[in-house]
C-alpha cells in the first residue's frame, strides 16, 4: 500500500532498525523492488532521483511507483530522491509522491534553510514528508547542481539548527560515505562518534546516503548508532550486471530475468541486514 514516509521512519527510529531506500532506474526495477519488499513483509522507500529524469520521466516514475505500491499489502513510500528545485518537487507531489527530498546541501546554510522551509511548508499541506541534507555526501552525484567529489561532514550544531528551523521530517547526514563506487573497492571509515552525537541531538530520523559498498559491518553499526534510512543505488547496478554475465545469454528475455534476479538478490541482502521483518 502507498503510504507517507513519516510514520514508516518514525516506527523504524523507535524500533532501532533501518529502512532501505532503493533507487529505481527503470520501470521494471520498481516492480522488482516492491515485490521483493512485499515478499519479505518489510516497508521500503521506493526512490526515484531527479537526476534520472532523462531516462524515464517523472510522470512515468509516479505512475509505475503508485501502481506497484497499491498492488501490495506492505507499506511502500514513493520517494523523490535528490530533488533540486521547488518546481520539480511540486510536480512530484502533485503526481502522487508521498515523500520528497530537497538536496540543497551545496548551498550555504541560510539558503539551504530557506529553500527547505519553502518545500516543507507546501509538502506538509499535502501530507507529504520531507527529507533534506546538511553536510554533503560526495562522489559520483548524477545531475546534482553544485555537487563535488568531496564530502563535507555534518556538524551537530548545524544539524540541530537546521532541523529546528525547517521542520524537516528526516535529515541526511555526512559521516564518511560517498555516492558511487569506492576506489580500489576499499571499505570507507565512518565517523561513528559523530553519528552518535548527531543521533543524540537531532530529534528526526537520520538518513545515510551512499550505502553501496559501505560494508555490512559498517551498515549494521550505523543503524545501531542511529541511522534510520539507508539509500542504495550503485549496488543494484552491480548486482544486475553480475547476474547478466553469469547467465551468459544473448536472449533479451533472459537478460531481463537475470537483471531482475540480481536486483532482487541485492535488496533481499540489505533488508535482511538492517530491517525489521514481520
Amino acid at each position: 500500500m502507498l503510504v507517507d514516509g513519516k510514520p514508516v521512519l518514525a516506527a523504524a527510529k523507535a524500533g532501532r532498525y533501518g529502512i532501505v531506500a532503493p533507487d529505481f532506474l527503470t520501470l521494471n526495477a520498481a516492480r522488482v523492488f516492491v515485490q521483493t519488499a512485499d515478499a519479505l513483509r518489510t516497508p521500503i522507500l521506493l526512490s526515484f532521483a531527479q537526476g534520472h529524469a532523462g531516462l524515464i520521466s517523472l510522470e512515468e516514475a509516479a505512475l509505475v511507483g503508485k501502481y506497484w505500491a497499491e498492488k501490495v499489502a506492505t507499506p511502500i513510500v514513493l520517494h523523490l530522491d535528490h530533488g533540486q528545485d521547488f518546481d520539480f518537487l511540486h510536480r512530484a507531489i502533485e503526481l502522487g509522491f508521498t515523500s520528497v527530498m530537497l538536496d540543497a546541501s551545496m548551498k550555504d546554510m541560510d539558503e539551504n534553510i530557506r529553500l527547505t522551509k519553502e518545500v516543507v511548508a507546501y509538502a506538509h499541506t499535502k501530507g507529504v514528508s520531507v527529507e533534506a541534507e546538511i553536510g554533503h555526501v560526495g562522489g559520483a552525484s548524477e545531475g546534482i547542481e553544485g555537487a563535488t567529489s568531496e564530502s563535507v561532514y555534518t556538524t551537530v550544531e548545524e544539524a540541530v539548527t537546521f532541523a529546528e528551523a525547517t521542520g524537516v521530517d528526516s535529515l541526511a547526514v555526512s559521516i564518511g560515505t560517498s555516492h558511487g563506487v569506492y576506489a580500489s573497492n576499499r571499505t570507507p571509515e565512518l565517523n561513528f562518534e559523530r553519528l552518535r552525537e548527531l543521533a543524540a541531538a537531532v530529534p528526526v530520523p537520520l538518513v545515510l546516503h551512499g550505502g553501496s559498498g559501505t560494508g555490512d559491518e559498517n551498515l549494521r553499526r550505523a543503524v545501531h548508532e542511529g541511522i534510520t534510512k539507508l539509500n542504495v543505488y550503485t549496488d543494484f547496478l552491480v548486482g544486475a550486471i553480475e547476474e547478466i554475465k553469469a547467465a551468459g545469454t544473448d536472449s533479451l528475455i533472459e537478460v531481463q530475468r537475470a537483471s531482475d534476479e540480481g536486483m532482487r538478490r541485492v535488496l533481499t541482502h540489505y533488508i535482511n541486514l538492517i530491517s525489521k521483518t514481520t
